[in-house]
């Protein structure tokens, strides 16, 4: 039975990506197999040296990662301990703020442009930029529209932070919680001293997963604005070159390597201390 999926696994990711990294060193229109050229290193050394969107694209992936790694987190991180305590109501708390991440990226940007638009959006009418001659235009000036797209993503990904850790303090012993009151340490002090240090596989997780997260920005920056100016992104760049109007396969692809060499470099030591831990256990 499991051959079925193995075979698929196969054909949709692993040999998707072994072509993708051969093309890289190509050129290629897309249009038949004759017009496949190999250029070597041609395709890195231009995305390096030539191309004004990839450096902008590498430092907006990596302000989104510190954005989602600074706020949502422990944002995340404090709905966590606080559902964790088995308040009234719970349930529906867990539901509410973890809804946003079943919700598709499609959906999640319409909800944010109705929220940002400038004539009758939330914002504006709530600060009072509403008025002709007074709009801010949160998706479409190059300087707001990375921090607005920012907020959306930090909504979506509190709810996420907020499982991983709610699973991680299920797992805390009862009897830790209950030596530090006995000590005569207080609520901070038994967080601080006792249960966050137990969280640190599910701190490393949040992490990679974070990590992750940043690097495959993708949907919600496509869904705003397309990737216009002061939202690049890696993946829009990717995007952009295979099926953009002058399709550079081999030139997105080299993108997509570049790409896939900066998550490899996180989930490899990532995939190590784990291997490791269960040979040991």
């Amino acid at each position: 039975m499991a051959g079925v999926p193995t075979i698929l696994h196969v054909a949709l990711v692993w040999v998707t990506a072994l072509a993708s990294i051969a093309l890289a060193f190509t050129t290629w229109d897309g249009i038949g197999f004759d017009s496949i050229k190999w250029v070597g290193l041609d395709n890195f050394t231009q995305l390096l040296t030539d191309n004004p969107q990839f450096w902008p694209a590498v430092e907006h992936n990596a302000i989104w990662f510190v954005v989602l790694i600074l706020i949502p987190t422990p944002l995340g991180l404090f709905l966590a301990v606080q559902l964790d305590k088995k308040i009234r109501f719970s349930r529906v708390y867990q539901t509410a703020f973890f809804l946003p991440v079943v919700l598709s990226m499609a959906v999640i940007g319409f909800v944010w442009q109705l929220v940002y638009n400038p004539d009758t959006g939330l914002i504006n009418s709530l600060i009072g930029a509403n008025e002709p001659g007074h709009y801010i235009d949160w998706i479409g000036d190059p300087d707001l529209n990375l921090w607005a797209v920012l907020v959306a993503a930090s909504w979506r990904h509190t709810g996420y932070m907020m499982i991983l850790y709610l699973a991680g303090l299920k797992g805390v012993d009862p009897s830790l919680r209950e030596a530090s009151s006995l000590d005569g340490a207080n609520e901070w002090q038994t967080f601080k001293n006792v249960i966050f240090p137990t969280l640190r596989p599910t701190n490393t997780i949040v992490l990679v997963v974070t990590i992750i997260e940043a690097l495959r920005a993708f949907d919600l920056v496509f869904v705003f604005n397309k990737g216009a100016q002061g939202t690049e992104l890696l993946s829009i760049l990717v995007t952009n070159n295979i099926i953009g109007e002058s399709s550079r396969i081999g030139y997105g692809s080299a993108i997509a390597v570049v790409l896939l060499a900066i998550s490899l470099i996180v989930i490899i030591p990532y995939l190590i201390a784990t291997f490791r831990k269960e040979r040991q256990a």
